[in-house]
């Protein structure tokens, strides 16, 4: 397959993603918000829980909840399910087509480990399940019966799980990791779950038999869960792009922390539609979550090593002439309008973060900042401006690799 047909294809497939996820996420959002403006009244049906009257586009609605089932099943039930499923397997797609396809750019970090890309790739898929399944065992036990023990062992758990993930995988790789885990276990419980427990309802009423409420609690549960757990994995999506939210040794920990911030945000927003008074105090803990995520990011951010002239004219006999020269030739063509003394770039009066690549010994004076910029993620070029290629991408991680492989040779 051609590379521009595969842009086109992973292009589509992200598009395709972005509205099956704005659909599930807005249903999902919508009902959590119904559910908790239910209203008691006297003119209810039997077996209502509660009714919630709306106006939209000029009408008005009257939507009544029951907790378990209506005496009778109506003539026509619409099931929300398709939205889940089809953020997921676009998902997954687009997943193998960066991560499972490129995993030697984007999965795997010689660094930490010597993977293959299908030792890395099973590894990941291993990491899904076990995600799952322990998430799931969690639920059925005893933690499940309430719902604050179980929210903090889970993100104990979490947190466990994304350290691991950054132990073994490549930094945007552990990242992403995770985001298509918890992704996994949202989609596992409306798939295994929600919808299992809602037919079984439908067959109990269709067989004129006393719904067994159990289903409806289960159901409500995971989907609460679900309904936090959406703000994360949002942030997990669009955090991929940005090198300062996972080019850091702390990537595992900032996630844990937005896992916090984005179930607080979800709670302010949940009290609201409930008719409760605002919990403001929210913002005090979100806030300083959020300072601290900036701050573990700070705290490793990329920097130049500057290496000695001595240690410079080391690395430099060491290296492979061919690769040595390709990286130039690269640089040469895809980053000198902006990173040189005289930037050629309109507008640009010194290169950015004063950075400059002239000779060889700037390149390794910057290898770390390169690959992470460069080769662990496309923040560089900006928007790929200089439409600097996969291949091209590979070979600076593997400059990066063998300027690291001498340095650990000679120490």
């Amino acid at each position: 397959m051609g590379l521009g047909l595969l842009d086109w294809v992973e292009f589509m497939v992200r598009w395709f993603h972005v509205i099956a996820g704005i659909a599930w996420i807005g249903s999902s959002f919508y009902f959590i918000a119904l559910d908790l403006s239910l209203r008691k009244s006297s003119s209810l049906p039997n077996q209502a829980y509660g009714e919630a009257w709306q106006v939209h586009g000029g009408g008005f609605y009257n939507l009544v909840k029951y907790l378990v089932a209506p005496d009778h099943l109506p003539d026509h039930l619409t099931w929300f399910k398709w939205e889940a499923y089809a953020t997921w397997i676009s998902g997954a797609a687009l997943f193998v087509l960066i991560y499972y396809l490129g995993a030697e750019l984007y999965l795997i970090d010689y660094e930490k480990m010597e993977l293959t890309p299908p030792v890395a790739i099973f590894i990941s898929i291993l990491g899904i399940i076990v995600g799952w399944v322990a998430y799931d065992i969690a639920c059925k036990s005893p933690l499940g019966k309430s719902n604050l023990i179980l929210s903090i062992f889970l993100l104990f758990f979490f947190t466990l799980l994304s350290w691991a993930s950054y132990q073994i995988l490549s930094p945007r790789g552990a990242f992403m990791q995770i985001g298509v885990t918890l992704g996994t276990i949202m989609v596992a419980n409306v798939l295994l779950i929600i919808i299992p427990g809602q037919k079984k309802v439908v067959a109990q009423l269709i067989a004129k038999e006393t719904p067994n409420p159990d289903f409806g609690i289960k159901a409500k549960q995971r989907s609460l869960h679900n309904n936090y757990l959406t703000l994360p994995v949002i942030f997990i999506m669009i955090g991929n792009h940005y090198p300062t939210a996972y080019a850091t040794s702390f990537s595992w920990l900032i996630i844990s922390l937005i896992i916090i911030v984005g179930a607080l945000i979800r709670h302010f927003f949940n009290e609201r539609h409930a008719g409760k008074k605002s919990p403001i105090w929210v913002v005090v803990p979100i806030v300083l979550l959020t300072l601290i995520s900036f701050a573990l990011s700070e705290i490793d951010r990329p920097r130049a090593d500057t290496f000695s002239p001595k240690k410079i004219s080391m690395i430099e006999s060491e290296f492979p002439e061919d690769l040595k020269d390709t990286v130039m030739e690269i640089t040469s063509y895809k980053c000198s309008t902006c990173h040189v003394k005289d930037p050629s770039w309109e507008g640009m009066k010194k290169p950015p973060k004063g950075l400059y690549f002239h000779e060889f010994k700037d390149l390794v004076n910057n290898y770390r900042e390169i690959y992470k910029q460069v080769a662990a993620s496309h923040a560089m070029p900006p928007g790929n401006i200089t439409f600097l290629e996969e291949d091209e991408r590979l070979v600076y991680a593997k400059f990066y690799h063998k300027v690291q492989e001498i340095l650990e040779k000679k120490n």
